[in-house]
């Protein structure tokens, strides 16, 4: 029965865009799907895509860390193969780069971190228990004799009618707090979908302006989506941030794994497990913990350049050529660092995201093929800096190449598919927006189901960089790999992503494999083409759903590019 309802639904969606489907920002299917663009569409091949993830992913860019010589190499070589496919340079001064600064904070951390309750006092150790950084760039981040305060979730949502911060006077305070949103009750939040409000960048933002000092995230790996591995080598070694515009900072951001704040608690006199329950309710009032701490961090502080790196395929029609299609892709990743088992230090970043730039250069290969351009010009952004808190897309969102109401799309690539072909696809923001139509029409196309975030709980919506240009109100599409693969994984039980989590993620093993599979990946690239095509030829532009929380930012824009 359920196959059958399925197959009923999938041919229901084809015969739609094949009858005109005037869905905006969908091509119908008959004007789409032209020889020449299925010969363009075959031009996208593994072949391609594991040259392309080889080459950037290699030991000579050294992790492509920014502002470093792996950096520029890496740059200077998508440059080249933009060129090499028949792109221009899109950049503001008809350059391929739109460079920045960034600012480089080395943090030297000590090796213990005290705690204080009258005479008594608790130490954790870094690295295993506890993982800090300084939040502002000076030469030193330093908390004094700080009164520390558990404070639920640090989340202040009115739209909820919820705020964990009360009226309390938090000022020069250290505040201990749980990772992601409230999850148990879909009547509070989105339930087990996470929302910017469980992200840590929101979380340091938010106890900045209460005036606390520092902030102490819990980490766990279901509300993380991640172990505490992944936080020891995110955020450690030299760290970049855009520079400093005087917006309100703490002085030391960090983090404790679930078990050392079972400690903390227990030193304190409080019971973790109650602590959060409290946590679990509108009526939450901050807990002083009775316990004060000092932390001084000497901080190694230099500013670097760093580039997005942009091309443009011109559009073909006089009126839509000022409009873009853009496909993105971050180009860096952490460096070189804290050495392996093996005694690898390169962080490589194969599948992260060296296989999403090969999927956007594949894809611009394919367009830049067809006889008759899209009528909409095709951006290609590879974008810095993302490891570092999406800080590329966020500085291209500032100043963007064209005007937001004037981008149709961003279709963001970030991690491949290296395991093989799939039955389905992932669409994180599936439901969000028109672009649901012509995602499901192409994948049914290839045989496959669109599937929303399989993870809901990990929040990538907003980790990576299309959700910098969905604050702006520009439609987005993330395609993230299936979950259904034809050949089944072997992997102790796990699942393909989950395995990888815990072996290569933000690991000097994340490199290219005689074992990875690129057909899956080679099926989600194709999807990407058509999509982008159909959204480029298309008469109108791709709209939020009514409500949805970027609707408000696409409104505005339209108004202001006319």
């Amino acid at each position: 029965m359920r196959s059958s309802i399925l197959h009923t639904s999938l041919l229901a969606v084809v015969l739609l865009a094949a009858c005109g489907d005037k869905s905006p920002g969908v091509e119908p299917a008959d004007a789409l799907y032209t020889e020449a663009a299925e010969n363009a569409a075959s031009a996208i091949t593994a072949a391609g895509l594991k040259r392309y993830t080889t080459e950037i992913s290699d030991d000579k860019y050294e992790g492509r860390g920014p502002g470093s010589n792996g950096d520029t190499l890496a740059r200077k070589y998508l440059a080249e193969q933009m060129a090499a496919i028949g792109f221009g340079p899109g950049a503001f001064d008809g350059s391929w780069e739109q460079p920045f600064e960034l600012i480089g904070l080395t943090s030297t951390v000590p090796s213990t971190w005290n705690f204080s309750s009258g005479v008594d006092s608790l130490s954790l150790n870094y690295w295993d228990e506890f993982i800090a950084s300084s939040g502002v760039q000076a030469e030193e981040a330093v908390i004094e004799d700080a009164e520390v305060v558990f404070v639920g979730y640090g989340i202040q949502a009115p739209e909820y009618e919820w705020n964990d911060y009360k009226d309390y006077d938090l000022k020069g305070k250290v505040l201990l707090m749980l990772n992601n949103d409230p999850d148990w009750d879909p009547a509070l939040f989105e339930g087990k979908t996470r929302l910017f409000y469980g992200r840590w960048d929101y979380k340091y933002a938010k106890a900045a302006e209460q005036g606390a000092v520092g902030a102490i995230i819990i980490h766990t790996r279901p509300s993380a989506g991640y172990p505490f591995q992944v936080v020891q080598t995110s955020w450690s070694g030299e760290e970049f941030q855009l520079p400093d515009r005087g917006e309100a900072r703490i002085q030391v951001a960090s983090w404790v794994t679930e078990d050392a704040a079972r400690r903390l608690a227990k030193f304190a006199g409080q019971d973790l497990e109650k602590l959060i329950q409290s946590a679990h309710s509108r009526d939450f009032e901050p807990v002083s913990l009775g316990l004060t701490t000092s932390m001084a961090l000497q901080v190694a502080k230099r500013s670097v350049q760093t580039a997005n790196v942009i091309g443009v395929l011109p559009g073909s029609d006089d009126v839509l050529k000022n409009e873009a299609v853009i496909y993105t892709a971050h180009h860096d990743h952490l460096g070189i660092g804290k050495a392996d088992a093996s005694g690898d230090t390169i962080y490589n970043g194969a599948r992260d995201n060296g296989s999403g730039m090969a999927a956007v250069l594949e894809i611009g290969k394919a367009l830049a093929m067809l006889p008759a351009k899209p009528r909409r010009s095709i951006v290609l952004a590879f974008v810095a800096a993302e490891e570092q808190g999406l800080l590329g897309s966020e500085y291209y969102a500032q100043y963007p190449t064209f005007v937001p109401g004037k981008i149709a799309v961003d279709i963001n690539y970030d991690g491949g598919n290296i395991w093989g072909k799939t039955t389905d696809v992932s669409f994180i923001g599936l439901g969000k927006s028109s672009n649901d139509a012509i995602v499901k029409s192409v994948a049914a196309r290839q045989g496959r189901v669109v599937k929303p975030d399989q993870y809901p709980d990990r929040g990538f919506f907003y980790r990576s960089d299309q959700f910098n240009f969905a604050r702006i109100g520009v439609p987005s599409i993330y395609l993230k790999p299936g979950t259904d693969f034809i050949k089944p994984f072997e992997g102790d039980g796990e699942s393909p992503l989950e395995h990888y989590e815990s072996v290569q993620y933000h690991q000097p093993s994340d490199e290219v494999d005689d074992l990875w599979d690129f057909d899956g990946m080679v099926e989600d690239t194709v999807l990407g083409f058509w999509v982008g095509l159909s959204i480029a030829n298309a008469d109108d532009m791709p709209v939020w759903n009514q409500g949805d929380e970027f609707e408000a930012a696409r409104l505005a824009a339209l108004e202001a590019a006319k």
